[in-house]
């Protein structure tokens, strides 16, 4: 599968030799706030750890992994937009996708996170067997949650995040994939 470039954007699936690219996006404690509490990743961690679970759901002919986005103009990488089944690795649903993106600074504000994600998303959801589309972020995380918005997706519930430093509240938002924004939304 392949995503259209929009106006600005162009898209490639990544994989396992992108360690590099991954690393110098999470290497930015501000970009890692919502994810780690700004704890930034190493590149071995990257390599041992991120990307066997990259590998695990990743599937060329259905769209899931992360899509490289790319500022057409300059070629410059800007960060990734996640597609794979909601709850892949605990119990997956195959016909809700669970939609994510991380980005690099230099980008925010911008609507870049919108463009790529409503363009994965509307290419993903093209296949019979995907009913909806969801995506979850901490409750303090407004940027993301303008995201969701932007694309369409609705608030379904808030609940407790839990990782190896606690809990925090987090929110659920979704969407059928008919209720998806237009393509022309984000510009």
């Amino acid at each position: 599968m392949n995503i259209a470039r929009t106006e600005r954007l162009s898209f490639r699936l990544m994989d396992e030799n992108d360690a590099q690219l991954l690393y110098e996006l999470d290497n930015d404690p501000d970009v890692m706030k919502y994810l780690t509490r700004g704890k930034t990743s190493s590149l071995q961690s990257i390599k041992d750890i991120f990307i066997p679970r990259l590998n695990a759901y990743r599937n060329e002919q259905k769209g899931w992994g992360l899509w490289q986005v790319n500022i057409t103009q300059s070629n410059t990488f800007i960060g990734w937009v996640l597609v794979r089944p909601m709850g892949f690795f605990e119990q997956p649903d195959y016909s809700d996708l669970e939609i994510g993106w991380r980005f690099k600074q230099i980008s925010w504000g911008k609507g870049y996170a919108s463009e790529a994600a409503l363009a994965v998303a509307h290419s993903v959801s093209q296949f019979k067997e995907v009913k909806s589309l969801s995506a979850t972020a901490l409750k303090d995380n407004v940027g993301s949650i303008n995201v969701m918005k932007k694309l369409g997706l609705s608030f379904v519930k808030e609940y407790q995040h839990s990782d190896e430093h606690g809990e925090l509240p987090a929110v659920l938002y979704s969407c059928s994939k008919e209720q998806l924004a237009p393509l022309s939304a984000t510009h």
